[in-house]
């Protein structure tokens, strides 16, 4: 490791396993001080087991982005952590799926709240923390997904929500650019955490598929041969928060074996 992220404080959410908790350990490992928050009172074991390793360069803090003044009390806990945040890693999300004509007014306004919801209120708050903050060179990073690329006929909120993100992100890259900070999004494709088991399950129930199946087949078709892992998107978010994307803001970063082509 380089030192990428020397003396940057990364705050990122959803970070309580998966593809956040990888992210602050390729973060921690470019020398940067991370706050992790999740909506879990007390940390993961993973969280825990990463803060043995950097005691003082890691906070976690619960929090629920769809609750405004939980979003306030992790900003809080966050620069009395660690100072002023330069970069954001917007990761928190929940995932459903269910056929169009049965989709129920209940999940959709769960998935909008935490994907969508959350998603813009923790920028906003993180944007305007950056401009009182005079923080040069920050950086937001949204998680996006291949499926706010297209849409899919059992997973229509998802996709929706997705597409949102890849939209805020735009708006918000040409709003902050006058003040030097970078917006820019990830899209993950099919990546191997534990939420592709729930995924699995969910296919398995509404295509009739024996458990496991999916995710077998879904592997095999992306063009480079195999699901991804947390720590296949770690470099492109490294490299969004470093001072090498300078001149990178407005963009969605495909990272899926080749799955979208853009």
């Amino acid at each position: 490791m380089t030192g990428r992220l020397a003396e940057r404080h990364v705050l990122i959410t959803g970070a309580g396993g998966g593809i956040g908790l990888a992210i602050a350990e390729a973060c921690l490992a470019e020398g940067a001080r991370c706050t992790l928050a999740d909506l879990a009172e007390d940390p993961s074991d993973g969280v825990q087991a990463l803060r043995r390793k950097h005691p003082n360069a890691l906070a976690y803090v619960a929090t629920d982005v769809t609750d405004l003044p939980s979003i306030g009390g992790m900003l809080f806990a966050a620069q009395a952590s660690h100072g002023a945040i330069h970069t954001l890693v917007n990761n928190a999300a929940l995932f459903d799926m269910a056929p169009l004509l049965e989709s129920s007014e209940a999940a959709y306004d769960r998935l909008f709240a935490v994907n969508v919801k959350g998603m813009f209120f923790v920028m906003q708050r993180v944007l305007q923390h950056m401009v009182d903050a005079g923080v040069q060179g920050g950086s937001v990073i949204n998680m996006a997904s291949q499926a706010g690329r297209r849409g899919e006929a059992l997973v229509s909120h998802y996709c929706a929500t997705k597409a949102a993100v890849i939209s805020y992100t735009q708006s918000a890259a040409l709003a902050m650019a006058p003040r030097g900070i970078r917006v820019n999004a990830i899209s993950p494709g099919v990546v191997d955490t534990p939420m592709w088991d729930q995924v699995d399950s969910l296919f398995a129930r509404y295509e009739n598929l024996a458990p496991g199946e999916k995710k077998r087949r879904v592997g095999l078709e992306v063009p480079l041969g195999r699901m991804g892992k947390p720590d296949d998107i770690t470099g492109a978010v490294v490299f969004l928060a470093s001072d090498e994307a300078r001149y990178i803001t407005a963009q969605t970063l495909n990272v899926d074996g080749g799955n979208v082509m853009s």
